[in-house]
């Protein structure tokens, strides 16, 4: 399959190594999967290594365009600048990063309906205006499509390194960043969650999941993981936090304290949206350092700035904390 540049020349094969190592700006890198061909976007290390590797993952309304991180933020300008290649996986809103079961049907409501979201990320992730299908008309493999379709294309065709790699999320990515890395130490040498569904068996949490994902595109979370499969507590950091410590996985952990920001209150509706969704991922946060602290972890930064709501202001914030330990910890 060929790698489109953003100039439109197209380059096939382990060509695009050399063409692609210094361009500053991100390109399209499509890849065949079960669910179809799916798109990232690379933005290439400054010294243009091919050793040091980022995945970013976005939230529950990413859109099938671009990244809410490339269209809210400028952590890849910063990233680069690190010499680290930054991987942003484009779609699977609502689909946690997860194999699911089956696509996922509601009786009565058609294939591509669902609001799709604000522009300022308030609800869940923040990516608008694009309505993706790829979970409705297949079934959702994303651990797949990251672990390995994506993983081995980055290396045939980039020369990527397939180990040692960093990955980070915000709300539904964070929780799927540790379960990356949980469950493929070997890719995953460091994790970071930013807002992230940390303790999702705990009481009520299912049925808010519920909701967000019919919120944010018409999801059917029981296409996901049925009420009492097994899935949930694969999928559920606080179950799976002692293979996180075994693994010695570098965590970086962060929520807001769900108080705006100064430059929060410009956005009434953000601010209304974002205050308890953020006071929801620092009760699971929370909760989740209490049991790594339990089990005697110490291969975790925990980071509760003092304001930060569920937007992407606080997310693209956390990044540029994060960064040096990140930077010291993969490749």
């Amino acid at each position: 399959m060929a790698v489109v540049l953003p100039l439109g020349a197209s380059v096939a094969g382990q060509g695009a190594t050399a063409s692609a190592a210094f361009n500053p700006e991100g390109f399209d890198f499509w890849v065949d999967s079960s669910m179809g061909p799916i798109k990232s976007r690379i933005f290439r290390a400054a010294d243009g290594n091919t050793n040091r590797v980022v995945y970013a993952l976005d939230g529950m309304r990413a859109r099938g365009d671009l990244s809410g991180w490339e269209i809210d933020t400028e952590v890849a300008r910063e990233l680069t600048k690190w010499n680290i290649n930054v991987v942003m996986p484009v779609g699977g809103p609502s689909s946690f990063y997860a194999d699911w079961n089956a696509p996922s049907t509601f009786l009565g409501i058609p294939t591509g309906s669902g609001p799709s979201g604000s522009s300022s990320g308030s609800s869940m992730t923040g990516s608008s205006g694009w309505n993706e299908t790829v979970g409705k008309v297949s079934t959702y493999k994303w651990e797949t499509f990251l672990t390995q379709n994506l993983r081995w294309a980055l290396r045939d065709r980039l020369g990527f390194s397939p180990n040692r790699n960093g990955v980070f999320g915000l709300s539904m990515g964070g929780s799927a960043a540790l379960t990356l890395s949980a469950y493929h130490p070997d890719q995953f040498s460091f994790a970071g969650s930013y807002s992230g569904y940390l303790n999702i068996s705990a009481p009520g949490m299912r049925e808010a999941l519920r909701v967000a994902m019919l919120s944010a595109g018409g999801y059917n979370i029981d296409a996901m993981a049925p009420p009492w499969g097994p899935q949930w507590l694969r999928m559920d950091p606080f179950v799976f936090a002692p293979q996180l410590k075994a693994n010695n996985t570098r965590l970086w952990i962060a929520a807001g304290s769900g108080l705006p920001a100064a430059g929060d209150v410009h956005s009434p509706m953000d601010v209304v949206q974002g205050v308890p969704l953020e006071a929801l991922a620092l009760v699971n946060t929370r909760a989740f350092q209490v049991r790594m602290m339990t089990l005697g972890a110490n291969n975790v930064t925990y980071s509760f700035p003092s304001v930060g709501i569920h937007n992407w202001r606080n997310w693209e914030s956390e990044v540029y904390r994060m960064i040096p330990d990140l930077s010291a910890n993969i490749g």
